[in-house]
């Protein structure tokens, strides 16, 4: 019988009758020494921005690639992001619920790695993200973690946190934040920053989890992240609670989804080389009161980084970030994949 909760939908195929899914699950998870050779990786939330270009950048490089949504109707969702030649490439979709490590197991069975994106997924932006949110998706983040222990032949997991996770320190040390920094959990729940809790409580839980379950664990944390092609001005509002502080502290920085996904990708591949622990990712600092109106304009939020302030300031904000770390990486693959 075909485990409950779990779904396989190859492309043009919808596993929905108990029966098909015991066809589509059997066939799916047949994995031999082919597709261990193949780097046979997983990718959660394929139907989210990011999932969508880290599905993208692995099978520009020949992986083969396994996607797990949660719900049968984000299938549409991941094929507005993906070209039907894409959508074909891939090994399988799977809907595997989050909630269910038994989903997780079956859904990474045989991957080289898995690469866990997000556990909430809303393109409209209408649920935005509550502290219920956050305390679901640590669990999230429990069972990503523990499934791949138990199912991942290599125990390789690249998992996406945030920056956030790092700049709420809740102290008032002028420092840089870099890969050692941590966020407080309870300065973001006194400041109601329910993002920024998830998002670390989440990134945590990974850390603990991976030491129990011997999983090798490397972390992305990437700003906030935008794609021209992808409208996320709702999506941005939940990162951006307390703007207008990251502006004034240097630490209100962006990242282009694409380059975000290909940093996930290098430091996967860097971990053959001994890439380990966190990597902050982001392109850009804001630094100016007039760049800061421009990305709020952009994003349709007026006010929320500037105050209502139209005046652009002459003197630059000190940027109090480095993601030194990872553009050391990214560099130096660059010259190996030269060579």
């Amino acid at each position: 019988m075909a485990m409950e909760g779990l779904v396989v939908l190859k492309p043009q195929v919808r596993c929905l009758r108990e029966e098909e899914q015991k066809v589509c699950v059997n066939n799916a998870f047949s994995c031999g020494l082919d597709t261990r050779e193949g780097k046979l990786v997983c990718v959660t939330s394929g139907n989210s921005n990011l999932g969508s270009h880290i599905v993208k950048a692995l099978l520009a490089r020949g992986y083969l690639v396994r996607v797990t949504i949660q719900n049968q109707v984000d299938y549409e969702d991941m094929k507005k992001l993906m070209r039907d030649e894409e959508i074909n490439q891939l090994e399988g979709v799977v809907v595997a619920k989050m909630g269910s490590l038994d989903n997780l197991c079956e859904a990474f069975r045989g991957c080289h790695a898995i690469f866990h994106t997000s556990s909430f997924i809303d393109p409209q932006g209408i649920s935005g993200y509550s502290e219920q949110m956050a305390f679901l998706e640590a669990e999230a983040a429990r069972n990503v973690i523990e499934a791949c222990g138990r199912a991942a032949y290599a125990k390789r997991c690249i998992f996406t946190s945030s920056l956030l996770a790092a700049i709420w320190t809740g102290d008032n040390e002028n420092k840089i934040i870099d890969e050692f920094s941590w966020t407080n959990e309870e300065f973001c729940r006194e400041n109601k920053l329910w993002l920024a809790l998830g998002k670390t409580t989440a990134e945590m839980t990974s850390w603990r989890k991976s030491k129990e379950m011997k999983v090798n664990l490397v972390t992305v944390c990437p700003g906030l992240l935008m794609d021209t092609s992808f409208p996320n001005a709702h999506n941005s509002v939940p990162y951006l609670k307390g703007g207008k502080v990251m502006l004034e502290h240097g630490h209100l920085a962006i990242e282009d989804a694409k380059k975000a996904a290909e940093a996930h990708v290098y430091v996967y591949e860097a971990m053959d080389y001994g890439a380990c622990g966190r990597y902050l990712c982001y392109g850009k600092v804001v630094r100016k009161m007039n760049e800061a109106i421009e990305l709020e304009n952009g994003l349709k939020i007026h006010g929320l980084l500037s105050g209502g302030r139209h005046e652009a300031l002459d003197e630059e904000i000190h940027i109090m970030l480095s993601n030194a770390k990872l553009v050391r990486l990214i560099q130096g693959s660059q010259k190996l994949s030269c060579k």
